[in-house]
């Protein structure tokens, strides 16, 4: 399912979707260092190796035999964890010490509910089988099933919408990704019950230890970034989309 072509066109215009949005958030605060360029590839690279990993450790075992699902096979989880950590080196190999939180805070929500439509219409990631019901999807196999996609596409849109009023009015500077690491964190891992993944032990699963690693990652960079605020000479983007469209 993963391999579909709608899925793949969908993961394609997230990726461009993103890089636009970005490249807009700092011109509009009149930014225009080039290491920004490089943090953002960091990010793909880094989102694209977390997100295999993530899927072979919390699944690979279970599916050595489904070629096909072991090369196309990836987790948002460990996306936001390998983006986060890729993007930290990317940073500090190259000297950049602007805080980018607030940028991502928009893109990756974005992105990933793009990734969650690509979901839908690919008929990956489903929830769990249930009673029919008024608000239950039905597979291909016509089983009624929780509407998992659907539930972390709505999260996120939600989350961008918070995101971008935050940008307009100027809430939790520099630590608005942050605060998308924990609440995503949190809501996977309750979220996770209801997908039809595969379990370790006693209805949890792999995709639940890498849903409390998300939230441990945003915990200790909202910390960091508390403390970096604090320190002299630094500039943190506290502007965004908003402000340069005219917001406050």
């Amino acid at each position: 399912m993963l391999g579909s072509p709608a899925y793949a066109l969908i993961s394609i215009a997230a990726v461009v979707v993103s890089a636009m949005v970005w490249d807009r958030f700092f011109k509009a605060r009149g930014t225009r260092d080039p290491r920004l360029i490089v943090v953002f590839l960091a990010a793909l690279l880094g989102a694209f190796l977390g997100a295999k990993l993530a899927f072979l450790a919390a699944e690979g075992w279970h599916r050595r035999d489904d070629w096909m699902a072991l090369l196309s096979g990836r987790s948002v989880t460990g996306a936001l964890i390998g983006g986060t950590l890729a993007v930290e080196f990317a940073k500090w190999w190259s000297g950049l010490r602007m805080a980018t939180g607030d940028a991502f805070a928009i893109t990756v929500p974005m992105a990933v509910a793009l990734g969650r439509i690509g979901c839908v219409a690919a008929g990956c990631c489903q929830g769990v089988a249930c009673e029919p019901s008024w608000w239950t999807v039905v597979d291909t196999d016509g089983h009624a099933r929780v509407p998992s996609a659907q539930i972390e596409l709505g999260f996120n849109l939600a989350f961008l919408a918070w995101s971008l009023a935050a940008a307009r009015f100027g809430w939790m500077p520099t630590q608005r990704f942050n605060v998308y690491l924990i609440g995503y964190g949190a809501f996977r891992f309750v979220h996770e019950f209801w997908r039809d993944d595969h379990r370790w032990f006693e209805g949890f699963g792999g995709y639940h230890l890498a849903a409390i690693a998300v939230a441990a990652v945003g915990v200790a960079m909202m910390v960091r970034r508390r403390r970096l605020n604090a320190l002299p000479g630094l500039a943190p983007a506290t502007t965004g989309l908003a402000r340069g469209a005219g917001g406050r």
